[in-house]
């Protein structure tokens, strides 16, 4: 079925604010956790809103934080998100990751005790307001098993960078640092359809294609899937999200990441604290004057977009462009829900008692 961006703005706004959170905080998670959906990112729109719900009802996301700001530059700073939603913490960040570059050129934060954070790619866009360049990163469960190892250490880590133009759109990628994130196992376990080849291993690290394998102790693969096909590159820039995102703010990091089913035990002697972010913003004028560089952006996906295609019907695109095109299909025609995300919006609605969709 298929519903318009307000009824499931409306939906999710309702059930945010059921769980206690602040009207604004509300309405900015509404709106980071829908940019999902609108991007044509399903698995991380209002599929996970039971997700966070769960987590709440564990007491793992506190729904009214008080987010601070616990060590300062003029140029760099941590916040600690007090195990708010990482929806709402994360903006908070990036907002003043933006304020720092206003003021000296580049501004970067670290977030400890934070939650999951929906797409990067909304965290880092937020800086194309102030024509600047946005980075995002975040750390996660650990269901990534490194080049050669058969256990879990690490997390899908996505990396974003938005990158403004001045008539073009704006480059805006999105990544996660594995062949494929939880997500779209998600999507395949809804189908009932197995993975392609490279996206997962069994517990014994051998190849797979069974889109349930992480319920049997499987694991995700990197970025690569193996290593002839260089899943080492994809490990290793998985691991330099979880230092810069967990390390270095005094969140958990690795094999110690909060998972986020709530149903999942916290691991054990846990180094830091919550899931962790790393926010970035860089004002272009600091390099070079900005209407010269967006002017030259503008040059680059010009340029990338007449590259010769191998076949006329698939033209070469820019980062951003798929994204774009789910956005305006989906403003027109709506956001479609399978039926087992809308059976669990159901039970949000009978739980809170509140309509069904």
């Amino acid at each position: 079925m298929t519903f318009s961006y307000q009824a499931l703005f409306d939906f999710a706004h309702t059930i945010f604010l059921k769980i206690g959170c602040p009207k604004e905080d509300a309405l900015v998670a509404t709106k980071v956790l829908l940019s999902a959906d609108m991007r044509g990112i399903d698995s991380h729109g209002i599929a996970r809103l039971i997700g966070y719900v769960r987590l709440w009802e564990a007491g793992r996301v506190n729904a009214v934080p008080q987010v601070s700001i616990v060590h300062e530059t003029p140029s760099t700073a941590t916040v600690d998100g007090d195990r708010g939603l990482g929806l709402v913490v994360a903006p908070y960040a990036m907002e003043l990751a933006i304020k720092k570059a206003k003021e000296a050129g580049t501004g970067w934060v670290a977030v400890k005790n934070s939650n999951h954070f929906g797409i990067a790619g909304i965290h880092a866009m937020m800086a194309l307001e102030e024509d600047m360049i946005g980075i995002a990163l975040t750390n996660a469960s650990a269901l990534v098993a490194p080049t050669f190892s058969k256990e879990r250490m690490l997390g899908t880590n996505p990396i974003a960078v938005a990158i403004p133009a001045k008539n073009q759109p704006a480059f805006v990628a999105d990544m996660a640092t594995t062949t494929a994130a939880n997500g779209k196992l998600e999507i395949l376990q809804r189908k009932k359809e197995d993975t392609p080849e490279g996206w997962v291993q069994d517990k014994d690290g051998l190849g797979s294609r069974d889109a349930n394998i992480l319920k049997q102790q499987g694991a995700l693969l990197p970025l690569g899937g193996d290593r002839v096909h260089g899943s080492h590159k994809g490990y290793a820039l998985g691991s330099v999200v979880d230092i810069l995102s967990g390390v270095l703010g005094g969140a958990s990091y690795g094999p110690w990441a909060p998972p986020f089913p709530a149903y999942v035990p916290l691991p054990q002697n846990m180094p830091g604290e919550g899931l962790g972010h790393f926010l970035g913003a860089m004002r272009v004028d600091a390099f070079r004057s900005k209407e010269s560089f967006l002017e030259e952006m503008d040059r680059w996906i010009g340029r990338f977009r007449d590259a010769e295609p191998v076949d006329p019907a698939h033209k070469v695109l820019i980062p951003g462009d798929p994204e774009r095109a789910y956005e305006k299909e989906r403003t027109e025609k709506g956001i479609p829900l399978h039926e087992e995300v809308l059976a669990d919006l159901d039970s949000l609605a009978d739980k809170f008692g509140i309509d069904r969709l």
